[in-house]
Formats: structure tokens, sequence, C-alpha cells
């Protein structure tokens, strides 16, 4: 799960950040971002088998999100930046580039900028260092796979948050995701402050349609 990172360190560059987000899908709620930095000496100890299995978040459980997440945020060398991007600002700008804004956000966040990032999935626009996208690293990159589940972690607290705010929704349970239940409380409460009003789903239900759409049209991916 080093691959990437040794890649670098033999490089020079010693600070090797990994970013990834949650929340790209949903509804509701914000989309959020994590930059992950781990020293290489801690890296390459006998201490970093406490990462064994840590990987792509939506291979996780809960409990082992959580875990790591403590880890993460408590043993010295690592670095945590953590961005954001609202609702109000994904309708404003879409989807994609308040993601963007939520992964320099992250990184602005770290102590000192990153040598060079490490996103998952496709190249990123406008983050404030070098950058390298790598598909699926969350898998095969250790600060990557850092990055998502403080991401996941970090999110999912904050929709069990807003489940308190806005009850009827059930946002602690799908987390913002078009799930029916998430639907059916959309078409029977209308949208919350915290709903996307630029996704499809969401505009539907604020012009009253008649019925919810049909299960086949739905977007199940609470994991994420």
């Amino acid at each position: 799960m080093l691959g990437s990172e040794r890649c670098y360190w033999q490089q020079g560059k010693q600070r090797v950040a990994g970013v990834d987000e949650a929340g790209r899908g949903p509804l509701a709620g914000p989309v959020v971002a994590a930059a992950v930095i781990i020293d290489p000496t801690l890296a390459e100890q006998e201490e970093c088998e406490r990462f064994a299995g840590l990987t792509d978040s939506k291979k996780l459980t809960a409990a082992s999100r959580v875990r790591f997440y403590d880890l993460l945020l408590q043993l010295p060398g690592i670095e945590v930046g953590i961005g954001q991007s609202d609702n109000a600002e994904i309708d404003e700008i879409n989807i994609l580039q308040a993601t963007y804004r939520a992964m320099a956000r992250a990184i602005e966040a770290l102590e000192a900028l990153p040598d060079i990032a490490i996103v998952d999935g496709n190249p990123v626009q406008g983050l404030p260092c070098e950058s390298e996208a790598i598909i699926k690293g969350d898998a095969s990159s250790l600060s990557i796979a850092a990055a998502s589940v403080v991401a996941k972690v970090v999110r999912d607290r904050c929709m069990q948050e807003y489940d308190e705010q806005y009850p009827g929704y059930g946002f602690a349970t799908h987390k913002g995701y078009g799930t029916s239940a998430h639907i059916q409380a959309l078409y029977e409460h209308g949208p919350s402050p915290i709903h996307r009003s630029s996704f499809r789903p969401v505009r539907e239900a604020a012009e009253n349609r008649v019925a919810p759409p049909a299960a086949g049209e739905l977007f199940d991916h609470p994991s994420r």
C-alpha cells in the first residue's frame, strides 16, 4: 500500500499527501475531502502494521472506519487536513467544482503544503500544489485510503448531526443518498435547507410531482 508514496520519497518528495472525498452523490449535505500525510519514517517502521487492513472506506465496516480514523488523528507523524463544500456552494458551482474546492481546502488545512498530492480518481483542477491522479488509489495507496476513511467518517458524523436538526428525513441512516426512504421523505416534507436543489430528485420533489419515482430511478449508494 506504500508503492505510490515510496516512488515520491525516492525522488526527495517527503511530504506526500493522499487526497480523497466522500459525498459527491448524495442529495443532501456537504461534500467532504481529506488530505493525509504519513511521515516516511513512521510508514516504514513496524508501527505501520497498525494500519493493516486500512483500505478504501467503502470496503470497511463503520466500526473499522472509526477505529482507523481515531488512530490517524492520534498517532504522531500523521497530518490530517479536512475541507468541505456545503450544499449551497454545490448548487452554485456544481458538484465537480465543489469537490475540487473541498480538496484544495483540505490540502490548505495541513500544517504546510505537501510536496505533491496524490488524488484518488481523475485529475483535479485548482489544487495549491503539484498533484497526480491515481485510478483506484484508495485501494493501492495508504495515504489515499487514510484520506478516504477520514472524509467518510467526518461526513457521516456531519449527517448524523443534521438528522437531529432536520428529523423526518433519515439522514443518520442513509447519509443523504437517494434511497427510497429518503425520496419518500422528500415528497412528504419537501426539501430541507441542506438539500441540493440542483439535483434532479430534489428539484422534482420541490415541484410537487404527483408521486415519487419508481425504485429503479433511485440512487441507493449510502456506503459512500
